[in-house]
């Protein structure tokens, strides 16, 4: 359908019904106080439910890496505790700087 025609046709039907002149008493103040009346969206309510929403992926993912860190800690043929690996990793700079001293 042509929307120029279709235009046409609504304002035809539109003139053609007459508004009433039965308006409630005080209609638009009570509009307008109930349109200032909405409350504000309440933000910490808001992120209540995002973090609880959050909650159940993170302890999924949480499950996941301990379960894959296990496993690879288990299938790993050496011996060496993963606290001396990372101790070894960050003092390994500093002791070459002993070294040239």
């Amino acid at each position: 359908m042509n929307i120029a025609e279709l235009e046409q046709q609504l304002l035809a039907a539109a003139r053609s019904n007459p508004p009433s002149d039965g308006v409630p008493y005080a209609f638009e103040q009570r509009v307008m106080a109930r349109i200032t009346s909405e409350c504000l969206a309440d933000v910490w309510g808001l992120w209540e439910r995002l973090l609880w929403r959050a909650a159940a992926p993170c302890v999924g993912v949480m499950l996941a890496l301990t379960v894959w860190t296990l496993m690879s800690t288990s299938s790993n043929g050496s011996s060496e505790n993963l606290a001396v690996a990372l101790e070894n990793s960050v003092m390994a700079p500093l002791a070459r700087l002993e070294d040239s001293w």
